[in-house]
């Protein structure tokens, strides 16, 4: 089971940012810890300017796990997996 007291960063680029806010809501309510890592509105952004530090902070041993939202899913998930570790 994972442990509520470990910080879930979670980040997006503007086609996740709705499901992301619920997510938080949702996480929050059930006692998770969070850390928003953006993007913080539904304004067009560069989905790598949010996912790139989410997966360097789980790579660096920051965090042990992460949430990454995309509206494709096809660019965040090949940043992501640009890190070994994650």
């Amino acid at each position: 089971m994972f442990d509520k007291q470990q910080i879930i960063p979670v980040a997006c680029d503007h086609g996740g940012y709705e499901m992301k806010q619920y997510l938080l809501e949702k996480l929050g309510t059930l006692g998770y810890k969070i850390k928003d890592m953006g993007t913080y509105s539904e304004e067009s952004v560069d989905y790598p300017d949010f996912i790139h530090p989410l997966a360097s902070a789980i790579h660096n041993g920051d965090h042990k796990i992460g949430i990454i939202l995309c509206g494709s899913g096809n660019g965040a998930q090949m940043t992501a997996n640009k890190y070994s570790n994650v």
